[in-house]
């Protein structure tokens, strides 16, 4: 019985874990076309939280396998392959948030600073530069 006890209850913390960690793999969405852009995979390394693109959706006529052509030049990823990029770094948990790092736009090589948010099968990032900001919506990809 005490056994059941301890894996129900280890059960329960996996499984709230699960539906609130940002770890795993999201599919992005154009917030002006509404159209599938990439899969990124969120890790976790060393208490931070970091993205990279493992899949772009591209058009028949697109480069399939794009660099970062617009990077700035003194950014290591300039004229580096996309797919495989960590987009995301420098992530850190403050209670349901993750927020104090950047997220690199690839399409037109600009970093923001950012924070994301996940609720249910959902992930809100909000990348900001100065006072403006976006926010997208990613949806969990299994």
């Amino acid at each position: 019985m005490r056994y059941l006890l301890t894996a129900v209850t280890l059960c329960v913390v996996f499984l709230t874990y699960a539906q609130t960690s940002p770890v795993g793999k999201w599919k992005t969405i154009d917030d002006e076309t509404g159209k599938e852009k990439s899969i990124v995979e969120i890790y976790e390394h060393n208490g931070k939280y970091y993205g990279k693109i493992i899949k772009l959706f591209r058009k028949p006529n697109e480069e399939q396998d794009p660099i970062c052509d617009e990077c700035d030049e003194d950014d290591p990823r300039y004229n580096q392959k996309i797919i495989g990029m960590k987009i995301i770094t420098d992530m850190v948990k403050d209670g349901d948030e993750y927020e104090d790092g950047e997220i690199l736009d690839p399409n037109n090589g600009k970093i923001y600073s950012c924070k994301f948010w996940r609720e249910g099968n959902t992930l809100y990032l909000r990348g900001y530069w100065g006072f403006i900001y976006r926010t997208q919506e990613w949806v969990k990809y299994e």
